[in-house]
């Protein structure tokens, strides 16, 4: 991992203690001699000029601290993967599953980290969307939806050319190991492990029984074949961006050549976090 001489601070402005936390957070980086690169609205946040917008910081930084949760920490994690820089996510709320680490080990966690300890990057697989000639990396997940109002969706899909299925249904997640805890588990995902190179087809509601959710190779090369006309039908990426599908649009997935590097707490394990979130053996 490359010296870190400069951290970018992303913040989501309305979470609780956020101005504790940035104070906290800068004071800590000024003891260690790190420089601190804030977004717009983290410098708002102390009243101090020149922040940087979001989408810019991890250009300039050796590090992204990302204060607030999981939907804050995917607005980043695709351009910083991108860039190679590493993102480490603090919890101003409830414990996330991508910003695992609380604020009281905030600045355990970047000691860790600082000074080489082994076991705090999570190296994880990102998905690679190309839609209209236009590429888009994705964290959690790629996920064509129908509309609040549209009717059941129909899609063809084949897997490394050879033609799976065409489904009917509300929609279809394709998820990575990391994405498996977020909306494919909500639609009866099994739980990946991250360091599994695997992908998720998970179908939501779908029309019949016979496709399940089914884990693939990373390696698959996914293509998805939008069959439905007149119907609102959405293409979205980790929730965050996308836009419309038409008849006939197609999108194809694959594993990306980038991967995200997550700081993770050395407080707990992945299997710590599974237990902490969904109170196993309360």
């Amino acid at each position: 991992m490359r010296t870190i001489h400069k951290v970018g601070i992303i913040i989501k402005p309305h979470a609780p203690r956020i101005e504790s936390a940035l104070s906290d957070l800068g004071a800590y980086l000024d003891r260690r001699g790190i420089r601190s690169l804030l977004e717009e609205a983290a410098a708002e946040k102390l009243g101090r000029p020149g922040g940087i917008p979001r989408a810019k910081v991890p250009e300039e930084a050796d590090l992204v601290v990302v204060l607030g949760g999981d939907g804050t920490l995917l607005s980043i994690a695709h351009i910083a993967a991108r860039h190679g820089v590493p993102v480490m996510g603090v919890n101003l709320g409830s414990l996330g599953f991508l910003t695992e680490v609380t604020l009281p080990e905030m600045t355990l966690t970047l000691d860790a980290l600082l000074d080489g300890a082994a076991g705090v990057i999570s190296q994880r697989l990102l998905l690679e969307a190309t839609f209209k000639g236009e590429a888009s990396l994705s964290l959690n997940d790629v996920v064509i939806n129908k509309g609040a109002v549209a009717r059941m969706i129909h899609m063809k899909i084949w897997l490394d050319g050879r033609g799976l299925e065409t489904m009917k249904a509300d929609g279809l997640i394709i998820a990575t190991p990391t994405g498996s805890t977020a909306y494919s588990l909500a639609a009866g995902g099994p739980i990946l492990h991250p360091s599994i190179p695997a992908v998720l087809l998970t179908p939501i509601c779908p029309h019949t029984l016979t496709f399940r959710p089914t884990v693939i190779s990373s390696d698959t090369r996914i293509r998805i074949e939008l069959l439905t006309s007149g119907e609102e039908v959405y293409l979205t990426f980790d929730g965050q961006r996308g836009g419309a599908m038409l008849n006939g649009d197609v999108v194809e997935v694959r594993r990306a050549k980038h991967a995200l590097n997550l700081v993770s707490s050395p407080k707990r394990n992945y299997f710590d976090l599974l237990s902490e979130k969904f109170s196993w053996g309360g």
